[in-house]
């Protein structure tokens, strides 16, 4: 099964009646909507769809189509930054597909939107042609009314896909590929817009605040608010942005009254939350009882025992077929590293020998379990992998050359990826386990001795499996760039 997440925003969050026309328009077989979000001082609204990649895709481009007609920028105004009246689309990953998968969709549905409706389109995040259109702040300076003379003007300012025009009311439509984002509001209890920026401008990472995070204030509801996205939140996790918020306002005297989240946010974001603020000890998602419940059912866990747990994994690496092979095992074995350390980092901390170490500690096991949990995910996407690169020797075999070609090439790219990625995180692991020995319990010292070995398995059996499918690439760049990186994480 592949899933594809898109969020499009849209410039009218006033009239009920033209957002569900929009809504409508994207009803295509195999898309489901998640959620929809109106804010009327924003004049935005924020759908959420999920569905397979050429589903999603022309759900997208209808939905610009429906939105090009019934929205005119020459006359909207609100409190959100816009240049057009499908303002963003962005393209997630959440299972079966790749951020590359997502940029390829992103690219053809820029082609098609200026194809179809003649609305220029601009792409950003993964998907941009150019460095400074990563971020979406730079393709908006001066929002509809600036761009639609700078992009005349300016040779810089042009889009990716049209002519050096903009739609007459439509304006232009920015569309990429990224990770999951969460749209999060603070309002703060002042009605003082101009404290909202100085907080705004202090949380975001552009003016030296917080990694992943962009921010700034607008007045809401009468309230001054911080409206931030968080671009990567299991880098820069949602406490500690509330947090980071709470302290800059109290400099001015105030203080947040609530905070909002505009669309949908990934359930291990509120775990991570729920850790932060209640500092539960040796936490673990598998701790919650849904998680616990879906991975048992989905045959992910057992409760009968150790053995019962991990034997199905055991049994399927011996099965007489190609996945899960070595790059599962290996992400396998960097997923116990980190748990084995996280063990010993909690089992240290709080202890009155060790009180001296406690924000390291702390530090090691936020690390740690994000590892964990990625490196639990790789057992899965290798397979995955390995399952893309079939499909494309298979595919090519009815393409003109040139596209079996690169249909099997990128599956190679990806399938180099993801076991690099197992071996930069077990890098990374061994990097901690190595940290905690110092000022952890010298009676746990076998357990990071474990650790440590099974990060050297997940960093050598990762490389080894970049090895062989570089051997079958003719992307010299490409070769050369991943080697360089994997050079970095071999033993001297």
């Amino acid at each position: 099964m592949s899933l594809i997440e898109c969020v499009p925003n849209f410039s009218e969050g006033r009239d009920a009646a033209k957002v569900e026309a929009i809504i409508a328009a994207m009803k295509v077989d195999g898309v489901y909507l998640l959620d929809k979000e109106m804010d009327a001082d924003h004049n935005r609204c924020v759908i959420t769809l999920v569905g397979d990649a050429d589903a999603i895709a022309e759900a997208a481009i209808r939905g610009v189509g429906e939105a090009a007609k019934l929205i005119d920028l020459t006359k909207h105004q609100g409190a959100h930054p816009r240049i057009g009246a499908a303002d963003v689309i962005p393209f997630i990953p959440i299972e079966g597909v790749t951020l590359d998968d997502c940029v390829s969709i992103a690219r053809h549905v820029g082609t098609e939107i200026w194809k179809r409706y003649q609305v220029p389109v601009y792409l950003y995040e993964a998907a941009a042609t150019k460095l400074e259109r990563q971020n979406l702040e730079n393709i908006r300076q001066g929002q509809f009314e600036g761009l639609r003379s700078a992009v005349v003007s300016d040779a810089n300012r042009r889009p990716d896909f049209g002519n050096a025009s903009l739609h007459a009311t439509a304006g232009a439509t920015v569309v990429g590929a990224r990770k999951p984002l969460i749209a999060y509001n603070v309002y703060l209890n002042t009605s003082d817009v101009e404290i909202a920026k100085k907080v705004g401008k202090a949380v975001r990472f552009s003016s030296g605040g917080l990694r992943y995070v962009k921010g700034m204030g607008v007045l809401v509801r009468g309230m001054a608010q911080v409206s931030m996205n968080l671009t990567d939140f299991e880098q820069t996790p949602i406490a500690r942005v509330f947090e980071f918020v709470k302290r800059e306002a109290a400099r001015y005297g105030v203080m947040p009254v609530s905070s909002e989240i505009v669309g949908l946010i990934p359930k291990k974001a509120l775990e991570q939350a729920a850790e932060w603020f209640l500092q539960v000890e040796n936490f673990d998602s598998s701790l919650i009882l849904e998680n616990r419940l879906a991975a048992v059912m989905g045959g992910k866990a057992s409760v009968g025992g150790i053995r019962a747990g991990v034997e199905p994994f055991v049994e399927q690496l011996a099965a007489p077929t190609a996945t899960p092979g070595g790059g599962s095992a290996s992400a396998a074995a960097g997923a116990m590293a980190a748990a084995l350390a996280v063990m010993v980092a909690g089992m240290s901390r709080g202890k009155k020998a060790y009180q001296q170490y406690e924000r390291e500690l702390g530090e090691a096991i936020g690390k740690l379990n994000r590892l964990r949990e990625e490196l639990k995910s790789s057992i899965d996407l290798d397979a995955a992998s390995y399952a893309e690169v079939m499909k494309a020797y298979k595919d090519a075999k009815g393409s003109a050359p040139e596209m079996g070609e690169r249909l099997i090439s990128d599956a190679l790219k990806n399938a180099t990826r993801v076991p690099l990625g197992i071996a930069q995180k077990g890098h990374e692991v061994q990097r901690l386990v190595e940290s905690l020995k110092p000022i952890t319990s010298k009676n746990m010292w076998s357990d990071l001795a474990v650790a440590s070995s099974l990060a050297r398995t997940a960093i050598e059996g990762g490389l080894a499996n970049v090895e062989i499918n570089l051997h079958s690439l003719k992307d010299a760049a490409f070769v050369a760039e991943i080697n360089a990186q994997a050079n970095t994480l071999r033993a001297p």
